[in-house]
Parts: structure tokens; C-alpha cells; sequence
């Protein structure tokens, strides 16, 4: 989300024995860069051939030395995995912390963690892990204080525990359970049926369904869900998904008796969801061009027999997401002339915009989303990048402010307009998620339910530091550590990023973080333009031809946490997942020198082919395409692939990914290592590690979860010389 000066082809060796491994760069090489943090002698790696392969971006000729490795099922790239992970292994089994650390995560992880409650049909339902479990469990009751009834333990799925529960919906009689599973965290899903009173399911199988919202008629006869064409099974996690459409499924009935409700076979990109409205009228199909933030809405009058689906925003000039409806008046969220977002109140039958009504204007909060609750409006914001939530009535007028515990995140407030109780959930960097229950007739929240984890939170503190990033841009970030923090420069220091996809970080628990800080280290996550924590403006900052403002502002933060003493560059580890590994792989490429170590996970590397597979177009919206000239430009100048140079002086890198990603595939990581590898200039390691049965990350089990964690604080201690 890469790559240097193609050389002549190397034959593959046969298989990737201890004989087949070559030696990093020799010593003269190794001496131009500064004193490593490696504390043993240089690692050797298997070796990677490389072929001829070159593309033409408009006259500038590129290298792909690595294509063969995009062929996941091939023989030779399995035979390349099996030796990477065997260099991995080693390496890491050899570290002395990481029994220790991996039995502190066992027993912080061990504690009960609850979703946030919702009601449907006279029931209430929600999931509990108790603690090591590999999957969360889905229980039902009857009233909220009943002993709960266990509906659907996907633990029982698979003896591994690679089989996730990927969504639920419930019928709105409360007898049906519609439920989505993947396997292997892949991003295909398979729906079934189950009935709710015998939790026993029924015959229906629904494959092939991928991005699928999925919402039941008032009758509960059937579902809306959205699927692409069966794929070819031997290339299904990396062929490009195109032609989303939305069926509709009548339960008892085979796969092959759905209906097509909507497909635009002249729009192949655009991704499809429905929605039922709750009195049960109108289908609305939200469509949306890939991963921009605009999007289409399109309606459809359920009641009445022959009504086609008829557009109500088709201009996708704007983002509109739908909050409820009063018969024909419709209420949506909507940036469209409000970066920051408003709510407003749209008649069907005059919905021009010149005709809609703000309810809720824009403020310098960011609107997150609206529910209607209690027939009022519940809104949650963000004030730099933590949660605020204000009560509004029907006319948009102000009625209270719900006190929160802290800085923190909340997730919640479901349910019906005439509903007066409602659930959320808080988080902090040192708080597990906590289950409230808040009467809205009094705004009087209860604790449901609070995790009790092993671990001191008085131990910590939390402050929000603001640095100037490279144009003069105030950029905020979290810096958490044990309580005291001396600024001597020398505090081991992990800095976490993603900056991407109008996608906001903000605090929340991970019991990876406690065991981090317990070792001494800080933890620092940093609020990067890409993201949406400061509304649309702060997002378009971070995409297309402004991308490398990301970087930038990544950069920052390093070097305000470097020059204020928090720690140094032999001491910080910069990390990040999916578009946060494409940023931690800029960062190493563009200033190696401020970075002990780094960790990208599951990262989009290769900046000019990730269109090419899966999802991947989608992200066109924020990256660009290697396909426009201009865009070209600016890709190439920091793909992470394309821009190591022989003889970098990386620091010590663990690329981590899984052989089935299907979101961003594997072959970017792959190419990565390999090209890394042979780049490297020190006796720093880069080693990759490849998990099996795992995608990009939903759905993974506690125990790999565990296991991942041990890897990188353990890799951790080594390169920061903890």
C-alpha cells in the first residue's frame, strides 16, 4: 500500500532449506549505516528469486522483481512462506522475555467482556467472551436482569476456533435469528437461519454474501442481504470483487430462489446495503462508490405492490446516513455544506435539498452518528478525538449533555423511537469496556456490567499532547504510561497510527497495551489527518495527492516524542495495521533514522497494484490509481515497496500478515519482506510473520490474538534492548 531496480532472474532453489538461505550484505555495506540495535549476529534469509517483470506507467519503467509471490497457491510461494516463517520462528523462540510476557497477556486477557445489549421482538441479546475464550458467545433473555439463555456459541463451530460469528439480525417478531459466520477471517461470509426458542437451526444457507448488511421485512418472512457472483474457488481470496447486488431471501427457501431487488450492472464498483425502516414501510439500498464517503440513497415503498426503487440522493455529492423516520419524513446525518456534519429532516415528497430541514446544525464537535431514542435525538460527537454525547428533541433543540467518565469512547444507544431505556458502552486506555443502561427519561445511567481485570489503572496516566506537524498543522495525540514518567530519553515507546479512510482513533481498552506499559513502555497513538476525528476537511487532508501529509504528520509525532525527551531513536517502535502498516512502511522508507524498530501488520505495500485484488479498488477514493498519470506521481514517490534502496538502514522489522487476508492479500507484505530483506544495509533483522488460517484481522481467535501479542512485545524487547 513498493520496489527497487529489477537485476537479472535467479533460479529458485527446489526447496528452502537451511542450504537455500543467503546472507544479508556483507560488511562494507553494513558499516555505512550507524550502529545497530541488533543484539546477535546478522540474520540469513531464505533466498527470493527475482524475474524480469516491468510495467510502464506512463514512460517511468518499474521493476517487479517479486510478482511471482501475488500467486498465494502456487508450490514455490507456499515453499517461500514455509522457510520466512522458519527464520521467524527461530528468531523469536530465542528471546527470553517472551514465555514471561505471553503468560502476563494469558492472565490480563482472562476477564469477561460484554457487547453493548440490544432489544428486538420482546428479547434482549448481547455476547460475552469469559475471558480465554476464542470466540464470543451470543446469548439471549427475556427481560434484562433474566439469567441469559446461550443462542449461538461459535466456539462449537470449529475446534480451532477460526470460525467467526461475522453479524447477526434478528426478525422484528423476536422468533428468528439471521446470523453470518467466517472462517479463517475471510472476508466471505455464510448466512443461516436459526430459530431463537429451540436453537435449532434451519435449512437455510446463504454463500457468497461479502460487505452485507442484512435486514428483515416487519412480516419476518425474509431478509435483504447482499452478495457478489460465486468466485472461482481456487483464486476466491484475491480476485477482484465486482457487481454487488441486493436479493431477498424468504426463510425455508433454497439460495437459488432469491430475488434480485437492485443490481446496477453499468455501476460494477458501487457496494450495495439495505435497510428496513422500523415501521416496516421502506426499503432503503445505500450504494456507495468504493471506500469514498459520499454515497447514494435510493428508496423503495415496501406497502405497495409494484413500487420500483426510486433514487432520493443520487448525486453522491455527500455522505447522508439514515437515522429514522416519521412516516414520509425522513431524518439523515449528512456533510453535505457541514464538514462536521448536521442532522437534517427531508420530506419524500418534496426531497430537494432546498427543501430539507436542518435540525442539528453543524458545531465544532464532530458528528459521529444520530439515534432516535425516547422520540428524541441521541447524538454522539467527537471533541478532539474523544466522545461527547448530547440529548436533542424533535424540533433539534439542545436538552442536556450526557455525562461521561472520562476521555474516553462510547458505542451504543440502539434500539426504537418509543424506547425510553437504551445501552452504551465506555472505554479509556486504562478502563475496560463498561455496560451502561441509561433511562431516558432522566438521563440517569447504571452500571450493567464492569470488567475486573488484573491490572492497577491507578498505576496510569493518560495526557493529550498537540505537536506542529511539518506545514504547521496542530495534530493531537494520547501518550499513556505508568504514572512518573521520567524524560530522560529513555523510555522503550510504541507509536501507533493508521490516519486513513475518515476513520477516527480514539481511547479504548487493550490488554495488550497494559502489558506493554507494565514493561516499562509508553504507548502513544497519534490522531493523523486521513482520519475523522476534526470531520471531512481533516480527512480529504490525508488522501489522493495530500497523502504524504499522513507521513508528515506520523513523522511529528516522532519527533515531538523524541525531542521532549519521552524517548529517543533507539527506543521508539512505530506500528500500525492494514492503511496504518502502508504508514509505518512510508515512515521506515522516508526516515529510517528516528526508529528503533517497526511492526507493519497486514499493510497495503505495493501502492500501484493494490487495485488489482480483492477490495482493493475501492481504496481509490483515498489513495488514487496508478492508472492517472498525476496520481501515478505521487504513489510512486512513497510507495513503501518502491522506495527502499539498496543498503537502507532499516530498523529491526517484523512485517506481520495472514495467509488468508482477503481485505488487503498477502503478496503486499510478501513482496515487501522480500525486497526488505535484500535491501538492508545493517545487521538489523527484518523477518516476517506469516499466521495460517487467519485474515486481516476480525473474527481471530483469543489464543492467536495472545500469541501475536507475545510475538511483538517479545521482538519489541530485543530491538529496544529492553
Amino acid at each position: 500500500m513498493h520496489i527497487k531496480q529489477a537485476s537479472l532472474a535467479v533460479t529458485l532453489l527446489a526447496t528452502f532449506g537451511a542450504n537455500a538461505l543467503a546472507q544479508t550484505p556483507g560488511p562494507t555495506q553494513r558499516q555505512l549505516c550507524p550502529p545497530s540495535n541488533a543484539l546477535s549476529a546478522p540474520l540469513t534469509y531464505p533466498v527470493t528469486k527475482k524475474v524480469d517483470q516491468t510495467d510502464n506507467y506512463f514512460g517511468t519503467v518499474v521493476a517487479d522483481p517479486y510478482r511471482w509471490l501475488e500467486d498465494a497457491n502456487s508450490a514455490e510461494t507456499r515453499q517461500w512462506v514455509d522457510a520466512q516463517n522458519l527464520v521467524t520462528q527461530s528468531y523469536l523462540a530465542q528471546i527470553p522475555a517472551r514465555a514471561a510476557i505471553k503468560q502476563r497477556l494469558t492472565s490480563l486477557w482472562n476477564y469477561e467482556r460484554y457487547s453493548v445489549p440490544y432489544k428486538e421482538g420482546g428479547r434482549y441479546f448481547y455476547s460475552r467472551n469469559d475471558g480465554l475464550q476464542n470466540q464470543a458467545v451470543l446469548y439471549t433473555m427475556n427481560k434484562i436482569d433474566d439469567t441469559p439463555r446461550v443462542l449461538l456459541d461459535p466456539n462449537t463451530l470449529a475446534a480451532d476456533g477460526t470460525v467467526a460469528l461475522s453479524g447477526t439480525a434478528v426478525s422484528p417478531d423476536g422468533k428468528l435469528l439471521a446470523y453470518g459466520t467466517a472462517a479463517s477471517g475471510s472476508d466471505w461470509n455464510e448466512w443461516r437461519v436459526r430459530d431463537i426458542e429451540t436453537g435449532k437451526d434451519n435449512d437455510d444457507v446463504i454463500r457468497w454474501v461479502k460487505f452485507s448488511s442484512t435486514a428483515w421485512t416487519k412480516d419476518g418472512k425474509g431478509f435483504f442481504y447482499s452478495r457478489y457472483d460465486e468466485p472461482k474457488e481456487a483464486t476466491k481470496l484475491a480476485d477482484a470483487n465486482y457487481n454487488h447486488k441486493v436479493y431477498y431471501h424468504v426463510v425455508g427457501t433454497p439460495q437459488s430462489a432469491d430475488t434480485v431487488v437492485y443490481d446496477r450492472p453499468d455501476q460494477k464498483a458501487w457496494l450495495l446495503g439495505a435497510q428496513v425502516t422500523d415501521d416496516g414501510r421502506y426499503l432503503l439500498i445505500n450504494a456507495s462508490n468504493g471506500s469514498a464517503r459520499t454515497n447514494a440513497v435510493f428508496i423503495k415503498e415496501l406497502n405497495k405492490p409494484g413500487a420500483k426503487v426510486a433514487p432520493l440522493f443520487d448525486k453522491f455529492d455527500a455522505g447522508y446516513h439514515f437515522v429514522d423516520n416519521d412516516g414520509a419524513r425522513f431524518y439523515f446525518t449528512t456533510d453535505n455544506n457541514a464538514p462536521k456534519s448536521r442532522l437534517i429532516a427531508v420530506d419524500l415528497a418534496a426531497p430537494s435539498a432546498d427543501k430539507w430541514k436542518t435540525l442539528v446544525a453543524e458545531s465544532g464537535q464532530t458528528l459521529q452518528s444520530v439515534s432516535m431514542l425516547n422520540r428524541q435525538f441521541v447524538a454522539q460527537y467527537l471533541a478532539d478525538a474523544h466522545s461527547m454525547v448530547k440529548i436533542f428533541n424533535r424540533d433539534g433543540k439542545a436538552v442536556r449533555e450526557l455525562k461521561l467518565p472520562g476521555l474516553g469512547s462510547v458505542a451504543g444507544f440502539n434500539g426504537k423511537k418509543g424506547d425510553s431505556e437504551t445501552f452504551y458502552s465506555y472505554t479509556g486506555f486504562t478502563t475496560p469496556a463498561t455496560i451502561y443502561r441509561l433511562d431516558l427519561k432522566n438521563s440517569a445511567s447504571t452500571v450493567l456490567r464492569q470488567p475486573k481485570v488484573d491490572f492497577d489503572p491507578s498505576a496510569f496516566e493518560t495526557r493529550q499532547q498537540f505537536f506542529t506537524s511539518r506545514d504547521g498543522t496542530k495534530v493531537p495525540m494520547f501518550i499513556v504510561a505508568k504514572k512518573g514518567l521520567k524524560l530522560d530519553g529513555s523510555n522503550p515507546t510504541y507509536l501507533y497510527g493508521y490516519g486513513g479512510f475518515n476513520i477516527s482513533l480514539t481511547p479504548s481498552f487493550s490488554a495488550a497495551n497494559i502489558a506493554w506499559m507494565e514493561m516499562g513502555g509508553v504507548y502513544v497513538l497519534a490522531n493523523l489527518r486521513g482520519g475523522g476525528e476534526y470531520g471531512e476537511a481533516w480527512h480529504d487532508a490525508g488522501t489522493k495527492l495530500q497523502k504524504q501529509n499522513v507521513f508528515d504528520d506520523f513523522l511529528g509525532a516522532a519527533e515531538w516524542l523524541i525531542a521532549n525527551k519521552v524517548t529517543s531513536p533507539a527506543k521508539l517502535a512505530i506500528g500500525g495495521g492494514s492503511n496504518g502498516g502502508l504508514l509505518v512502511g512510508a515512515a521506515i522508507t522516508q526516515r529510517p533514522e528516528l526508529f528503533g524498530a517497526a511492526i507493519p501488520a497486514v499493510g497495503v505495500m505495493d501502492m500501484l497494484r493494490f487495485q488489482k485484488f480483492t477490495i482493493g479498488w475501492a481504496w481509490v477514493s483515498d489513495y488514487g490509481s496508478s492508472d492517472d498519470a498525476e496520481q501515478f506521481k505521487a504513489l510512486y514517490k512513497y510507495s513503501p515497496l518502491h522506495n527502499l534502496k539498496a543498503g537502507a538502514c532499516l530498523p529491526a522489522t517484523m512485517i506481520t500478515t495472514a495467509d488468508h487476508d482477503d481485505r488487503v492479500v498477502p503478496a503486499h507484505s510478501f513482496k515487501f519482506a522480500a525486497a526488505a530483506q535484500a535491501a538492508q544495509g545493517s545487521s538489523n533483522p527484518v523477518i516476517i510473520r506469516i499466521d495460517t488460517k487467519a485474515g486481516h484481522g476480525a473474527g481471530k481467535p483469543t489464543d492467536k490474538q495472545i500469541e501475536e501479542v507475545a510475538d511483538r512485545w517479545g521482538f519489541l524487547t530485543k530491538a529496544l534492548k529492553m
